[in-house]
Formats: C-alpha cells, sequence, structure tokens
C-alpha cells in the first residue's frame, strides 16, 4: 500500500529503513563469521591433506605392484627385460639430441650413452 493510502486509511507505519546495532553485537557479528571463515579452512586443510594422503598410498602401492611385475619378468625372462630399457633409453636420447640445435659429438662405443658394462 503507497504512504498517501495508509495516511488516508488512518494506519501510518512508519518504514524500518534505518537501523544501527550496538558496537558489541556488531562485533559479535563479525567475531562469529571470521570463526566460520576458519573454520571452512580448517575443514578444507584437513580434506587435502586426507587426499594427499590417500594419493601417496595409492602411488606406493602402485610402485610395489610394478616392482613386483619387473622382479617376475626378470625371474621368467632373463636380462631381456634391462637389455629393452637399455634400447628404449638409447632411442629415447638419441631422438632428444637429433632435435637439438647444437652440434654433440658422441665417442664411438655401444655403451658410451648409459654407462653400463656390457
Amino acid at each position: 500500500m503507497p504512504p498517501a493510502a495508509r495516511a488516508i486509511a488512518g494506519l501510518f507505519v512508519p518504514a524500518a529503513t534505518h537501523l544501527t546495532f550496538g558496537k558489541e553485537f556488531t562485533e559479535a557479528v563479525e567475531a562469529k563469521q571470521v570463526a566460520q571463515q576458519e573454520a571452512e579452512r580448517a575443514r578444507f586443510v584437513v580434506e587435502k591433506a586426507e587426499q594427499q594422503k590417500k594419493a601417496a598410498i595409492i602411488s606406493a602401492e602402485g610402485d610395489s605392484k610394478a616392482a613386483e611385475l619387473i622382479a617376475n619378468s626378470l625371474a621368467t625372462a632373463g636380462d631381456g627385460l634391462i637389455e629393452l630399457r637399455k634400447l628404449e633409453a638409447a632411442e629415447d636420447i638419441a631422438y632428444q639430441l637429433s632435435r637439438s640445435r647444437n652440434i654433440t659429438y658422441l665417442p664411438a662405443g655401444q655403451s658410451v650413452l648409459l654407462q653400463l658394462p656390457q
């Protein structure tokens, strides 16, 4: 109802347009908001730590399984896997060197790139 209609009807209701609260109340509201933000931040830190812990556990389990598989393959296939890894590493090194604009001189010999005994 517009203010003029309220005045005519004899019902004058003042509008609450400006309210002020006491200093203590305002400080209490601000302190509560700060405490809520700090609690939320603490919850986030705890969740992040838990996720990092789970990720570390999963990574360690994967590393353990990979080591176990490599050990089993070495036991059954001998040194074939190591030779394959040497060849893959040498291929990768040669590829990286071929893409470089710098000139690289390598001495002759098979074990130069990996410094591994034959």
